[in-house]
């Protein structure tokens, strides 16, 4: 009995087992949040969210990063392989542009819901590649869309 006591003493003083607690790991604070929509592949492509009120500085890895927040201009999330149309407001007045394909014509509508289309008849400007048109004042609720 002693033999026995005396074995499992030696093993708790030579071995030390309060020195085996575990360490203190963390996992910073940080969110994704989804709520928005578009992904691609091949070439990248990330879009979409509704917005969150948490935005910090960007994740940065490698040769990419990702900045939380809202985004500093209105746009739907596009359909993959269709060419962007992108509104920017200003003081006075509003720009949609979409690049120049050639085969692509801006249509609009003041109620989203109905099928009342037709096409704009602002001037179109081109440059670089872009097309683009400027509405000034912007007066009232209009919808903007592609058409081929």
């Amino acid at each position: 009995m002693k033999t026995q006591f005396a074995l499992t003493a030696a093993i708790f003083i030579g071995c030390p087992w309060w020195q085996a607690i575990a360490q203190n790991y963390s996992i910073d604070w940080c969110k994704i949040a989804g709520g928005g929509g578009m992904s691609a592949g091949g070439a990248y492509s990330v879009n979409g969210t509704i917005g969150q009120h948490d935005a910090g500085g960007p994740i940065v890895g490698a040769n990419y990063s990702l900045t939380a927040g809202f985004w500093s201009f209105i746009a739907a999330v596009p359909t993959p392989g269709l060419p962007n149309l992108s509104i920017w407001g200003s003081a006075n007045g509003v720009t949609i542009s979409w690049p120049d394909t050639g085969s692509y014509v801006l249509i609009q509508n003041s109620i989203l819901g109905t099928g009342n289309w037709t096409t704009n008849t602002a001037p179109v400007s081109t440059a670089n590649g872009t097309n683009s048109i400027t509405i000034s004042p912007p007066l009232g609720n209009l919808f903007f869309r592609l058409k081929q």
